[in-house]
């Protein structure tokens, strides 16, 4: 077997939470003065760019195609993830510091496990219903202490809030896109939020931003929209929506490091106390070692697949090299070896 996958399935979910929480103290301030829809609009219309990619050599296809059967689903993960989503978000860092609106992120880990287990059924072992502990408590120790000046607006709270729960409604619905392209996935759910809140901006005549401010958004979309989603999508391949979201919730506290950075003072023993809980939790994930027999049923799908994972022996004429993706079926099979809860890994403990 290659690298276990769950380690490379946690670093990728936590490079994503890297790129999209470093761009939370910037969406603030790029942000300011505008309406909500023009930058929810902008932070996608990034995304969208930041997924066209360059055209490959050769017929040979890379990943599973965005069929058409596909387009009612992306169409409401686009109104909660691409319009519902960032509109709130922009709203309420408009409203509260931009350390507080960072950490008040960490909802989106809990709610994510919580819906994961709900619709899917995914496993939840003691380590990593753990490790989603210890980040909640380090969200919870630094908002605790962000807010104990008391100059956090509760309306603002609260749009982060539905905002956060909306985005984990998004990360849980995608799930089932995980194995497609995700280049396409993420330009189609970015253009479908971009039409919608970029027509309601201009219905409610909201402020034009500047080139400034158009630049820096468009940026933050490209980074902590589109890159960040490609990583979680490829992370949700390996280890699901549940343990995706859980390592996810590293973001808050990257953007609240950010904002301190950038000039924020709240940094004290808060701050240290939780970087010790996220750190406890994320190593949780890396060393978790999800390993029993198992057996797999007769299955026909398309997707992105190698032939050195120890799943797919099915024959070519020519082997492809590398990942690839077409229908194939796989056989029933009974074996034992390190897996997260991904497409061909749904049994019940």
């Amino acid at each position: 077997m290659p690298m276990n996958p769950i380690a490379v399935g946690t670093a990728l979910a936590a490079l994503a939470a890297l790129a999209f929480g470093v761009t939370t103290p910037f969406i603030q301030r790029f942000g300011e003065g505008l309406g909500p829809f023009s930058t929810a609009a902008l932070l996608y219309l990034g995304a969208a760019i930041g997924a066209v990619g360059w055209p490959r050599r050769g017929a040979e296809r890379r990943e599973a195609a965005v069929r058409l059967r596909h387009l009612p689903r992306l169409l409401t993960v686009a109104f909660f993830g691409a319009a519902l989503a960032p509109t709130l978000f922009a709203w309420g860092l408009q409203r509260v510091p931009a350390t507080y609106g960072s950490l008040l992120l960490n909802g989106e880990a809990i709610f994510t496990v919580g819906l994961a287990a709900l619709i899917f059924r995914e496993h939840v072992g003691v380590r990593v219903a753990v490790a989603v502990l210890l980040m909640f408590a380090g969200g919870a120790v630094t908002v605790v202490g962000a807010s104990s000046d008391g100059s956090v607006g509760l309306l603002g709270s609260l749009a982060i809030v539905a905002a956060v729960f909306a985005w984990a409604l998004d990360n849980v619905l995608t799930r089932s896109f995980a194995d497609l392209d995700p280049a396409v996935v993420i330009r189609v759910k970015a253009l479908c939020g971009v039409v919608l809140t970029g027509a309601l901006a201009a219905i409610l005549g909201e402020t034009r931003p500047s080139w400034t401010q158009m630049g820096g958004l468009l940026l933050c979309g490209a980074t902590g929209y589109g890159l960040s989603l490609r990583l979680y999508l490829l992370a949700q391949r390996r280890i699901g929506a549940g343990r995706t979201g859980s390592v996810f919730a590293v973001a808050p506290f990257v953007g609240a490091t950010v904002a301190i950075l950038l000039g924020d003072k709240s940094f004290g023993i808060v701050m240290v106390a939780a970087t010790i809980l996220f750190a406890v939790g994320v190593v949780l994930h890396l060393t978790e070692k999800h390993r029993h027999e198992h057996a797999h049923d007769e299955m026909n799908h398309d997707h992105a697949h190698s032939h050195d994972d120890g799943h797919h022996d099915h024959h070519h004429d020519v082997m492809p090299d590398g990942p690839h993706a077409h229908p194939h079926q796989h056989d029933v099979r009974v074996h034992a070896h390190p897996h997260g809860p991904d497409a061909h890994h749904g049994h019940r403990h």
